[in-house]
């Protein structure tokens, strides 16, 4: 039976990930953290608020709710769920009256919280600028 060596393993994920590949399975998780809601969810648990931000930390829904203005139930309940799934968040519940659930990032989630912080930071810093660029090119293409 051969062995591989972990530089060998390296490269064949490598390959076998290949995002360029109709077929790589990293599409999916290329879609699902490119997703507006994903990176609001992850940047709010990851301390990077409107006001100024701070550390990680536990959330409860509600307050991810209020957070996320305009996210509805809906989409923020299956946002949760998909980055649960992936390994992004953990949900604690904890049994009081009435019962406590809280989402926080795991360390998985945390290594993506500088990307995602830099993604919205760029789209703020940016967002005068895109529109004059959209206003010039609806005008010139009317």
């Amino acid at each position: 039976m051969a062995t591989t060596t972990k530089a060998a393993q390296r490269a064949q994920a490598r390959v076998d990930y290949d995002a360029f590949l109709s077929v790589c399975p990293s599409r999916q998780l290329l879609d699902r953290i490119s997703d507006k809601w994903v990176v609001l969810v992850l940047c709010a648990l990851g301390g990077d608020t409107a006001d100024g931000g701070g550390a990680p930390r536990a959330m409860r829904y509600s307050e991810l709710s209020r957070l996320l203005a305009g996210v509805s139930q809906k989409m923020l309940t299956q946002t949760l769920r998909s980055l649960e799934r992936d390994g992004l968040l953990t949900r604690t519940v904890t049994p009081t009256v009435p019962v406590t659930v809280s989402y926080e990032l795991t360390d998985l989630g945390l290594s993506l919280r500088d990307l995602t912080r830099g993604l919205r930071h760029w789209a703020q810093d940016h967002m005068a600028e895109v529109l004059a660029h959209r206003d010039d090119h609806d005008a010139a293409t009317s």
